[in-house]
């Protein structure tokens, strides 16, 4: 009986111990520090939004009751609305209503919650799809041209990239739509929905990702490839590792890929705040249901509980992609340590 109160004593100890070791791991210490100072951030930005939200010209209550409304109707609907409220006790109550885990209701007398909860996962996968698709696009051309410089595919990559870095994703995604929704009729012209299976899925947010992702992919390739040709040309552990009889593929994919790889995860951590931008009209142009979408149709409705929320995920999309981008560099190089950084 002593002994299994014993050992029962040392398992309960050692799980201390364990989650003693997790919780002190650089990487959490990391993001908590991360997310703390994402506090003020998310402040800053939806009271920014707040206030060019309440300078719009526009009349949220006369734009819902319409243009026959009588000056008392207009009133008694701000009233309801809260919209006759100072600026600052506005922002105040949606900000507390925030941290009770609400954002509020729209004009269109919606939860904001509810609305976020149908649109956000179809703005997520296009996402996604545009990343990780121009990611694994760009890694593979700026491998193939960096591997002979001024070769035939480093001039493909370079044409490429100058067509992706000229071209708006608005203007290109007309073109997408003409080629391949009009002409060769292999994707829909509006989105409508992203459906339940893989093929749906793909048929509905290929043309929006290709639209969101070709200029990704273009920057992504051109600072790529320069880097691991510096890195091939300039750097002594290449030299070294030509020296050990390692063939020039694998010190370029084995080797240089992983250093050059910082450069890249820096970049797209930096793109992420673009990225949902374009999002926003790529999705409109489209029809994609996510919130991109609702965000220009609430901007236009003046619609500030809807606006409000929407910025604020973005917001988070954002500060949450650059908390992974930092802890990603540890997963690179082990050596990397923030336990007693400052940063």
């Amino acid at each position: 009986m002593a002994l299994a109160q014993q050992i029962q004593l040392q398992d309960g100890t050692g799980a201390r111990e364990s989650a003693r070791r997790v919780a002190g791991s650089p990487a959490l210490r990391l993001a908590g520090r991360r997310l703390l100072a994402a506090i003020p951030v998310l402040i800053g930005v939806t009271f920014l939004t707040f206030a060019v939200m309440s300078t719009l010209p526009n009349n949220t209550a006369q734009a819902i009751l319409g243009l026959q409304a009588t000056p008392g109707q207009v009133a008694a609907l701000n009233h309801t609305l809260g919209l006759d409220q100072p600026f600052l006790e506005r922002y105040w109550h949606w900000l507390i209503s925030v941290l009770h885990g609400s954002l509020g209701t729209s004009i269109g007398g919606v939860s904001v919650n509810h609305e976020l909860a149908i649109h956000l996962p179809a703005t997520l996968e296009l996402l996604i799809y545009a990343l990780v698709v121009s990611l694994a696009l760009s890694i593979v051309v700026a491998v193939l041209a960096a591997r002979k410089p001024n070769g035939i595919a480093d001039r493909f990559s370079l044409a490429v990239s100058m067509l992706g870095l000229s071209i708006a994703p608005y203007a290109f995604a007309f073109l997408l739509i003409i080629v391949f929704a009009v002409k060769l009729n292999w994707f829909p012209v509006i989105s409508g929905s992203v459906g339940t299976t893989p093929a749906s899925f793909f048929k509905a947010l290929t043309l929006p990702a290709a639209a969101i992702g070709f200029p990704l992919f273009a920057i992504y390739t051109r600072l790529l490839r320069a880097d691991l040709v510096e890195q091939m040309q300039r750097e002594d552990y290449i030299v070294t590792a030509k020296a050990k009889g390692i063939t020039p593929w694998n010190v370029l994919v084995k080797h240089a890929l992983r250093n050059s790889m910082f450069t890249l995860i820096t970049v797209v951590g930096l793109n992420l705040g673009g990225l949902v931008g374009a999002t926003a009209i790529i999705e409109t142009i489209f029809s994609v249901p996510g919130i991109g979408n609702d965000l220009l149709t609430g901007i236009g409705n003046h619609d500030v509980p809807l606006v409000e929320g929407i910025v604020l995920i973005f917001a988070l999309v954002t500060v949450l992609g650059n908390l992974l981008a930092d802890l990603a560099y540890a997963v690179l190089d082990p050596r990397i340590r923030y336990g007693n950084s400052n940063s």
